[in-house]
């Protein structure tokens, strides 16, 4: 008889809260039910006190940690175990591997993004304008009619080019020429730009309207962003909507996207550390595409296994939570000790997905390798050619 009793479920869930029908679902059932079969909502017609709702819920976190501590330990101690026994049913064992790996990519590019670490872009960006903006101007000399360089810069590395030769060839007349020459061209370089400058600054409208009729190609769409970029400076525009109407330029795609890229770029020469971050955090998206992808090579490189391709994907998930586990631990260690520990960790990666692929397709040493070779060159291109992509569409949209 105490046995009987200890089953039964104190609180809410003893036999006189039971009900004949579920009140989530109405589902029919029997008093020997706790939980709902068709929705799984706890049979229980009791009214929720605050008592009853704080036990359920450290009941359920505590029944979360046990899952996490249980997925952590056979994830990082037994590789290719945890995914040969989710796949083969044990699934309420472990966390699901999609909510890990998402929660694992949100924490790790948390991190990445408030530790300041790229903010010596914004003190290297502010002294690249700086220094930009305190050039030497073109020089207008009237006694002899033209323009002269008054490049401290360029005078200095003259100057350090020079005290290497031998007086006598330094003093040549072909020595004089050639500095000469560079000087000139330095100077027809810097004039034309001057001249563009003053075109656009005069009519914009009728430069742009140029561009339209001489560029073309890439050299057109690289001569808008420069005009854009200029106006944007100059004449503060805010959107496209603005220059369109200020300089009547027409609507097409072209002038859009020309205006778009040149105002991204001055945004992220402004604050490169922003845009990094902006990008970076975007991240965890991209892998949920990648990852999938990813899984199509594994697939086919194992397609004689009687595994299915959502079975390579858990697999992959599983491997790419390890990752960033050890990334985590890597980014903790070195904000520590003040080291940089990350090549240590993907060393250890590497091993462990060796062993991973190993223990969960059960396959041969030397098959093993030839087929992680060839899996991680395919990684590795994808992974390139993701953030290329990725980095070149937050360009576009930043």
């Amino acid at each position: 008889m105490g046995k009987k009793d200890s089953l039964v479920s104190k609180g809410r869930y003893e036999l006189r809260y039971r009900g004949d029908q579920c009140l989530n679902c109405g589902h029919p059932l029997d008093t020997s039910d706790k939980y709902c079969p068709s929705c799984s909502q706890a049979n229980s017609t009791k009214k929720l006190s605050l008592k009853d709702f704080v036990d359920e819920f450290f009941s359920g976190l505590i029944n979360y940690d046990s899952k996490l501590l249980k997925t952590l330990s056979v994830l990082l101690v037994r590789p290719g175990t945890i995914t040969k026994d989710y796949i083969n049913g044990k699934r309420v064992t472990y966390t699901n591997p999609f909510r890990f790996l998402l929660s694992l990519a949100f924490l790790y590019f948390l991190m990445v993004t408030f530790n300041n670490r790229f903010t010596g872009l914004d003190r290297a960006a502010s002294r690249f304008d700086r220094n930009i903006s305190m050039g030497s101007p073109i020089m207008y000399d009237a006694n002899s009619d033209s323009f002269s360089s008054d490049s401290t810069e360029f005078k200095k590395r003259t100057s350090e080019v020079l005290a290497h030769l031998d007086p006598a060839d330094a003093n040549t007349p072909e020595v004089k020429k050639g500095v000469s020459i560079l000087d000139s061209l330095i100077v027809a370089t810097n004039l034309k730009k001057v001249n563009r400058d003053s075109l656009m600054a005069t009519d914009p409208s009728g430069y742009f309207k140029s561009l339209e009729e001489e560029n073309s190609g890439i050299n057109r769409f690289s001569s808008k962003m420069e005009f854009f970029g200029r106006m944007i400076q100059v004449d503060t525009l805010y959107s496209f909507q603005h220059a369109q109407e200020k300089y009547n330029i027409p609507s097409s795609l072209s002038n859009k996207m020309a205006f778009q890229v040149s105002n991204s770029f001055l945004r992220i020469m402004d604050h490169p550390s922003d845009f990094i971050n902006s990008t970076i955090s975007k991240l965890p998206f991209v892998i949920f595409l990648f990852l999938p992808v990813f899984a199509i090579f594994i697939w086919l490189v194992y397609i004689r296994k009687k595994y299915t391709y959502t079975d390579h994907l858990i697999f992959s998930f599983h491997n790419q939570s390890l990752l960033f586990i050890l990334l985590i631990l890597s980014l903790v260690i070195d904000a520590i000790f003040k080291v940089s520990s990350a090549a240590i960790f993907i060393t250890i990666f590497s091993v462990y997905l060796f062993l991973a692929m190993k223990k969960f397709y059960g396959q041969g040493t030397f098959k093993t390798i030839v087929k992680y070779l060839f899996l991680n060159t395919i990684f590795t291109f994808l992974a390139v050619f993701t953030v290329i992509m990725l980095f070149t569409g937050s360009v576009f949209t930043y």
